[in-house]
């Protein structure tokens, strides 16, 4: 099972093979699963993994693939969904979405890479300290801005958004947040579309990966019974820490060579 060769304004690099694909599945299937029960880590928990295999299906492959997870679970928990926070989340989203794709656009693919492992261990230490803000506007909005940043130009939008609701719980935060990611995913998607960013690769990508998001989704079921959230949430910035450091090592040793 093997992408369509790049041709035309497709980025050219390795093959990655079956194994490969394979990985990154396992990767979106434990990570739709997270997504499903927290209301976000699919970016946080993917996304290093998959910039090890194949970067090329960052952000755009993921960030469609997130969108088919959060719209589920905002079906789910339409009625837990707090309007009015997620409202002025978009506020900031709009700004940031904008400058994140312009980042992308700007950015080498090495700069990018180690950027997106930095944004992973910075949510890993802030979320260690214990710092909580509280939800007003101003720190909603300036949350929603960072998240467009970060979730167009690296499919790491979480964190922020996490940060300034994390006082809410169960239904309400997976559905608030999954709303925000809604409408914030596709606004990141219509970013990367008008400067380029999405193209065959992309899409192939998506078809791939999509029925791993899914059985990710439904295996957040029976795992919430064994995983409170507050395991899972610990689970994933475990995981990312590791992926974002040899992510980082990686390109570190590749400047050096």
């Amino acid at each position: 099972m093997s992408p369509p060769p790049p041709g035309g304004g497709q980025r050219a690099g390795r093959r990655v093979t079956v194994l490969g694909y394979c990985i990154v599945a396992s990767a979106v299937m434990l990570a739709s699963a997270l997504q499903a029960s927290i209301g976000f880590g699919i970016g946080l928990l993917a996304a290093p993994i998959v910039a090890l295999v194949d970067p090329r299906l960052l952000p755009g492959t993921l960030i469609m693939v997130a969108t088919v997870v959060t719209l589920i679970v905002v079906i789910r928990e339409r009625e837990d969904i707090d309007l009015r926070g997620t409202g002025w989340a978009l506020v900031g989203r709009v700004p940031g979405t904008i400058a994140g794709a312009l980042l992308l656009a700007m950015l080498p693919h090495r700069a990018l890479v180690i950027l997106l492992a930095a944004v992973v261990l910075g949510g890993v230490v802030v979320t260690s300290l214990g710092w909580i803000p509280v939800a007003r506007r101003r720190n909603v909005v300036l949350a929603g801005a960072a998240s467009g940043v970060l979730g167009t130009a690296t499919a790491i939008g979480g964190p922020p958004m996490a940060l300034v609701w994390q006082r809410n719980t169960g239904a309400r935060l997976r559905g608030t947040m999954s709303g925000f990611f809604l409408v914030g995913s596709m606004m990141s998607i219509a970013a990367l579309a008008a400067t380029g960013a999405i193209d065959g690769r992309t899409m192939w990508g998506v078809v791939v990966l999509v029925p791993a998001a899914v059985a990710g989704y439904l295996l957040s079921r029976p795992m919430n019974k064994f995983l409170d959230p507050k395991r899972l949430r610990w689970l994933a910035i475990g995981v990312s820490s590791v992926g974002a450091t040899v992510l980082i090592g990686r390109e570190l040793l590749a400047i050096g060579g």
